[in-house]
């Protein structure tokens, strides 16, 4: 017998060791994320997927799928909790979209349109981070980065490296070369690598490829992300 939980008032079918998001995109249901990745270990650190699960607030890259659940997604305040979590990742990094290269195909982006967001709301940071362009082939801008950790889970589990890793608290955290000068010359990044590729945003760039793919003809110009999502089973990574 299948077992099967409701999702905003639709039975949404699952198997046993799937998460709430998994069986969702199984059944062409899109939740709002960043960190998630199915192919990686769940992380639930942007808390952008957080649904509500029999009245209790739960992430649902992480939360496992169980018969009976009675699960919220598309709430007004779920979305406006969303929202609110959008706005400060672009205000604590330097996101400033007509001048990124990764524009279009930025995930970050494409979830600010997805859940409507008009403005930042909050003060900028301003944050003064360095941008790592020693490496021949892979730029790291540091302002951009939101530590979703995807580069990091991909390094280990994907290219069985280390080459990344998240360091300090608060206001001081950072992402970390593995290298003893912490450059990413110094490293063993390839860019074949899929930790090279993954980010959701514009923090770790192929050099030489900024604007191959015109802005207008991206993936995230061409379908809403919502489309994107369900059709690549991820965020909209593009190789």
């Amino acid at each position: 017998m299948t077992k099967s939980f409701t999702l905003d008032g639709r039975i949404i079918p699952f198997e046993d060791g799937e998460t709430i998001i998994e069986a969702a995109a199984a059944a062409g249901v899109y939740i709002p994320h960043l960190c998630h990745h199915p192919d990686y270990t769940p992380h639930g650190s942007c808390k952008l997927c957080s649904v509500k699960v029999n009245g209790r607030i739960c992430s649902a890259c992480t939360f496992p799928a169980e018969e009976d659940q009675e699960i919220v997604s598309e709430s007004g305040e779920i979305n406006a909790d969303r929202k609110r979590i959008t706005q400060m990742l672009f205000v604590e990094g330097n996101h400033l979209c007509p001048g990124c290269e990764k524009s279009g195909n930025c995930q970050l982006q494409a979830v600010a349109y997805h859940l409507n967001m008009v403005d930042n709301h909050f003060p900028h940071f301003f944050a003064k981070r360095e941008l790592d362009a020693s490496h021949p082939d892979v730029l790291i801008d540091h302002n951009r980065c939101i530590f979703c950790e995807l580069c990091v889970r991909a390094s280990r589990e994907k290219d069985g490296k280390n080459v990344f890793d998240i360091g300090g608290r608060g206001i001081n955290k950072r992402l970390i070369v593995n290298a003893p000068t912490g450059l990413l010359k110094d490293s063993d990044l390839e860019v074949t690598d899929e930790a090279a590729h993954i980010c959701p945003t514009g923090a770790i760039l192929i050099k030489r490829t900024g604007y191959l793919i015109p802005i207008g003809q991206r993936q995230f110009d061409q379908q809403p992300i919502d489309k994107v999502s369900l059709t690549t089973g991820q965020g909209g990574h593009e190789q």
